[in-house]
């Protein structure tokens, strides 16, 4: 009896098999049979997905033009002015606030926006005051930290507008002059390349004549913690998790909705333009599938035989929007925008293959309806 029963279910999952080799085989063999209407579509899809590669490339890529510096932080927390309203440019603190922080590592962090320009080159930047010691304070990847008044740490991306170690810059609104000393890598705040200078000269910069009366005047205190509990004693300060004030960046939020909005659009498309199309064959089709059907080969079968399709027609457009995006890549110049998320690419790949799935489930219903003495009357 047990003999039987194990010999039943090796059949089961033989015909099982079987049926999935004749789905792709039967798949495999309409496309290449209708090779030109096929490639069509691969053609689109790879479009599509090429399309949806390149714009969340976009999208990671401006979310670090904003970010990059505040991640350079390592930080858990900011803490800002209550009425600032989230936002770092509004926020006015004095380090005397440093008192009602219970925290084991902090750093203070002043902001500013202007245009920088040297001899020949001029370029808008986020001057970032600080203190060298502690931890918001970049590594330095060529020449050397600040060590005195005017001196400041740039932002690599100052290279590729021909800024260069030595330089003295004239900032708007200021008569100080600043020595570029060293650059640091990933050093973007709001797309701007940041300026790292102690918080005296950043001071100097802001206030001008009154930099002494106003020497206690940062923007953020800056907080990372290890697991404690930290507690602000003072109820006109507001302390924000790090990931919920970088959101709050101006045009940040409302950048990423957009662009993921056009992706989960191109979804739709995509599953649109499978369905119309398999629809259209499915219906050019309906006597075969009647003669079929009266064969005695099952809705089921032919059912998976057009889902079997439908995924190679998506894996193929997929895999080959996914190689024309990489090296696409390759090419494009390092001011266009773009950084590749692998992981991200990927999922939104498999979503592009299960959207299009769906998408044949009207050819699914119109094969499941078929009536094969009508079909084959017809």
């Amino acid at each position: 009896m047990c003999y039987e029963i194990h010999s039943i279910e090796r059949t089961m999952k033989c015909t099982q098999k079987i049926e999935r080799n004749e789905n792709m085989f039967l798949a495999l063999n309409e496309m290449k049979k209708n090779k030109f209407r096929f490639a069509l579509v691969i053609g689109v899809l790879m479009l599509v997905s090429y399309l949806v590669y390149f714009l969340s490339g976009l999208a990671t890529g401006l979310q670090d033009m904003n970010r990059e510096s505040v991640d350079k932080w390592d930080s858990t927390h900011v803490v800002l002015t209550e009425e600032s309203d989230k936002s770092l440019f509004e926020s006015s603190l004095s380090t005397n606030d440093l008192a009602d922080i219970d925290a084991d590592d902090v750093a203070v962090l002043g902001q500013l926006n202007a245009i920088a320009r040297n001899d020949d080159e001029k370029a808008n930047v986020s001057i970032f005051g600080i203190h060298n010691d502690e931890f918001i304070m970049p590594h330095v990847t060529e020449g050397k930290e600040f060590s005195a008044d005017n001196e400041v740490i740039a932002g690599d991306a100052l290279k590729e507008d021909g800024f260069a170690i030595g330089d003295e810059l004239q900032v708007s609104s200021s008569d100080e002059v600043l020595t570029i000393v060293g650059f640091t890598d990933k050093a973007l705040f709001s797309a701007a390349p940041v300026l790292y200078m102690d918080i005296a000269t950043f001071h100097n910069i802001k206030f001008g004549e009154g930099a002494e009366q106003n020497d206690d005047k940062i923007n953020a205190i800056v907080v990372r913690s290890g697991g404690e509990t930290i507690h602000v004693d003072n109820d006109s300060l507001e302390l924000i998790k790090t990931e919920d004030f970088i959101k709050n960046l101006p045009g940040y939020t409302e950048q990423n909705i957009t662009l993921t909005f056009m992706i989960y659009f191109l979804f739709v498309i995509s599953a649109v333009i499978v369905a119309i199309f398999l629809y259209v064959l499915t219906v050019q089709k309906i006597s075969m599938f009647g003669i079929m059907k009266a064969q005695g080969i099952s809705s089921g079968y032919l059912a998976r035989s057009v889902v079997a399709q439908t995924f190679l027609l998506a894996a193929s457009g997929v895999v080959i929007g996914f190689m024309l995006t990489i090296i696409t890549g390759v090419f494009l110049p390092s001011a266009v925008p773009v950084s590749f998320d692998y992981i991200t690419m990927a999922v939104y790949g498999m979503v592009l293959i299960v959207v299009a799935i769906l998408g044949a489930i009207f050819s699914v219903m119109t094969i499941i309806r078929i009536d094969p003495l009508e079909a084959i009357g017809g």
